[in-house]
């Protein structure tokens, strides 16, 4: 778990190439699609003009996983789903983090534990 306030934006049109260069050096991650930048990053990085969504928090799967390993994401993902806790999955080469309101936090946690799943704080 990070206790860092994550932001999830979005970013449509040009507006995004200046922001994107200086705010990499920070760590992000971003997902583009021919329509949108989908940045998720720390609060300090997004600027007041940004469509954004903000207290998200993250779990980050232990890793690296097995790129043949099949059900990690839909495991962990049905438990939060039975708790009525929404998810917001990235994924990188090595792992995956599921990202989760900031007042859902704990019951995330208790959730996942309470499944078998072990989690600490990092």
């Amino acid at each position: 778990m990070t206790h860092q306030d994550l932001y999830q934006c979005r970013i449509v049109g040009r507006e995004w190439r200046v922001w994107v260069k200086l705010s990499f050096a920070s760590g992000q991650h971003d997902t583009r699609t021919p329509d949108e930048l989908c940045i998720v990053c720390s609060q300090d990085n997004v600027p007041d003009n940004i469509q954004s969504e903000a207290g998200w928090r993250c779990l980050r799967v232990a890793g690296p996983l097995d790129l043949s390993m099949v059900g990690v994401i839909a495991s962990l993902s049905g438990t939060l789903a039975a708790a009525s806790i929404s998810v917001f999955v990235v994924s990188t080469f090595d792992t995956d983090f599921l990202l989760v309101k900031e007042d859902d936090l704990v019951a995330a946690v208790e959730s996942l534990v309470a499944a078998g799943n072990w989690c600490r704080n990092m």
